[in-house]
């Protein structure tokens, strides 16, 4: 049996259930062997084993000594020889005796210091994350014009049609989002490389909000919005990208919960610049959607002054532009030659997987490999999840449904800033959460209390009390304090987890892919519940359409049950065994083993009961 297949199986367990004894050799079935083969022919598996400690100590030296004088580094082959060793083992990186004094002290030091880089890789990073910013600013620059856009551009009558163009306008950035930008990524991408990628999308994200703010007709407003949807999708699938691959390993995730944290800031500097340009008479509405331009325009300057992702210029066949831009995002050369020499030796791993597969059969990978089909059940559940929750119909239209409820348009403008606010301050104890309770536990407890919250709060905006001798405060104070309350809950659960999820459950291979599909339907759905929600508070009243969403976060509960499985402190070999269990067994096992277990010590306060084992310890499932 070939190494790779034992590698695939080396987490199964014996026929009786019984997890096998690591020191014991393990013999797999014919069967579960041709399962290995056929998963490992689909692209389908984490690559989990470090492939230099296939060879001896000699033979990885000799190996990256040749690959130096390969690829134009003949000058640091020694370098690449001892990164060889460190990457072998970096966890005892003492007992490399080839190292110098200095390379030793640095690499200790990393152990030491979690969060350790030379100010390049820090500036990169914030860069990326002034890159999140933008989508929330974009986001909520309309929210504030939605109070006079309509009458300016004479789409305000308060016809069906007319209310249907607000929403369109609104939505159509992140149709095109999802629909456009999302897949026009990978060949951007091939041809300008990440950081060509960003920048061209700076630019149009700092054209299209300025050509928002000058447009004379709602159909001039659409076009720019139009375009400016295009951009926001294809930077929202590039820039995560690009941060991941300069980052050290040891940050990678909590970057990726940057990413959102840096969102819903965005959102709220979107709402500080709408109440500051509120006095400004009739062109408000033109200097809230153009403000917007503002971080993009610092990204797009920014960005010429970062290094090219190294793994973009090493798939490129660029090895030595690659290896001097990891070593300017590390504060040592050895770390930076032992990251990207190990980088390389894990793409060659990867092309052999993937030596005949294209883009679209990768795609197609996600619907119809098992093991793939059900991370993309999860992520696209997370990500369909944020939207059926409601959030957006208050990211979108707090100030008018404040508007709506008695507010002023000044006082609408800072209850939405005080939304935002919480919005951020909400989403930093997740940070520490997300690891802790997992990703499962905290929407299953989040769900139903948004659904209770955006109910309370739709009951408010229809008080049954008089309103001509009820006080302002009682009309308008509990539509405000059951939106915020919503909003904590957002912050602590669907929030930060619907892009962490979609990010880690999909295989090396297919990442790309999978993001962009959930990517394409977090923002698709988006764009429809912008585009309806005016009409439906018409239709139905603001007080039906919170019930309505209400009633959608009973459903996205459900739908969290049935596929969204724990990620939590998992490795990507034990990912591979999460998601190899067959939807039936696993909902088998969450009902009728972690209900009863969660009824009996939650509910009823027993015990000395044990919580059953998790669902990747056991044995009688099949992979098909």
């Amino acid at each position: 049996m070939s190494d790779k297949n034992s590698d695939d199986l080396h987490d199964l367990h014996d026929e009786k259930g019984v997890t096998k004894d690591a020191t014991e050799p393990y013999k797999p079935t014919d069967t579960e062997l041709a399962d290995a083969n056929n998963r490992r022919g689909s692209v389908a598996l984490n690559i989990v084993e470090n492939p230099l400690k296939r060879v001896s100590r000699e033979q990885a030296v000799a190996e990256a000594h040749a690959f130096a004088h390969m690829h134009d580094l003949a000058e640091h082959a020694d370098l690449l020889g001892r990164a060889a060793l460190v990457a072998r083992d970096p966890e005892n990186f003492d007992d490399v005796h080839e190292l110098t004094s200095d390379e030793r002290e640095a690499l200790a030091y990393e152990a030491d210091h979690k969060w350790s880089g030379p100010f390049m890789l820090w500036y990169s990073i914030l860069l990326c994350a002034v890159g999140a910013a933008t989508q929330g600013w974009d986001q909520t620059g309309s929210n504030g014009a939605n109070l006079s856009f309509p009458d300016a551009l004479h789409i305000n009558s308060g016809s069906a049609r007319d209310e249907w163009l607000v929403g369109l306008i609104n939505a159509i950035i992140f149709l095109t989002a999802g629909l456009i930008g999302a897949f026009i990524v990978d060949p951007l991408n091939k041809y300008l490389g990440r950081r060509g990628e960003i920048f061209l999308t700076g630019l149009c994200l700092t054209a299209t909000p300025i050509g928002s703010g000058f447009a004379q007709t709602w159909q001039g407003l659409f076009a720019a919005r139009f375009i400016m949807g295009i951009g926001i999708g294809a930077k929202n699938a590039t820039v995560p990208i690009y941060s991941a691959e300069m980052a050290p390993h040891r940050i990678r995730g909590a970057l990726v919960m940057f990413w959102q944290l840096w969102v819903v800031i965005g959102i709220f500097l979107g709402f500080c610049a709408n109440v500051i340009v509120k006095d400004t008479g009739s062109i408000s509405w033109r200097l809230q959607l153009g403000s917007a331009f503002i971080p993009s325009f610092i990204l797009a300057c920014g960005i010429y002054f970062c290094p090219e992702s190294p793994r973009w210029l090493m798939k490129h066949g660029k090895i030595a532009k690659g290896f001097r831009s990891m070593c300017r995002l590390r504060h040592h050369n050895i770390i930076g030659a032992r990251d990207y020499y190990y980088s390389f030796v894990i793409y060659q791993e990867e092309l052999k997987l993937s030596a005949n597969s294209t883009y679209f059969t990768r795609l197609w990978d996600c619907f119809s490999v098992p093991r793939i089909r059900r991370a993309n059940y999860g992520a696209s559940t997370v990500m369909i999840g944020q939207q059926m929750c409601g959030i957006n119909i208050i990211s979108f239209y707090s100030s008018t449904i404040f508007e709506q409820a008695g507010y002023s348009s000044t006082k609408a403008l800072y209850a939405s800033l005080g939304y935002g606010a919480i919005q951020v301050l909400s989403t930093i104890p997740t940070l520490f959460l997300i690891d802790s309770k997992g990703r499962r536990t905290l929407v299953l407890a989040t769900f139903p209390l948004m659904a209770l919250f955006l109910l309370c709060a739709g009951l408010s905006s229809d008080p049954i009390v008089d309103p001509k001798t009820a006080s302002k405060a009682l009309r308008i104070g509990p539509v405000v304090l059951f939106v915020y309350l919503f909003t904590i809950c957002y912050g602590l659960g669907e929030g930060p987890i619907a892009f962490q999820y979609s990010a880690e459950v999909f295989p090396t291979i297919q990442r790309e892919q999978g993001m962009a599909w959930a990517v394409c339907i977090n923002n698709t759905f988006a764009g429809v519940l912008s585009l309806t929600f005016p009409r439906m508070s018409t239709v139905m009243t603001p007080a039906g359409a919170f019930g309505f969403y209400a009633g959608l976060n009973l459903i996205a509960w459900g739908m969290m049950f049935c596929f969204v499985r724990e990620t939590k402190q998992l490795t990507l070999e034990e990912l591979d065994q999460v998601f190899s269990v067959p939807t039936k067994t696993f909902l088998h096992h969450e009902s009728t083993k972690m209900v009863p277990w969660w009824f009996k010590t939650k509910v009823f306060r027993m015990k000395g009961i044990e919580r059953p084992p998790p669902i990747i310890e056991k044995a009688d499932y099949k992979q098909n």
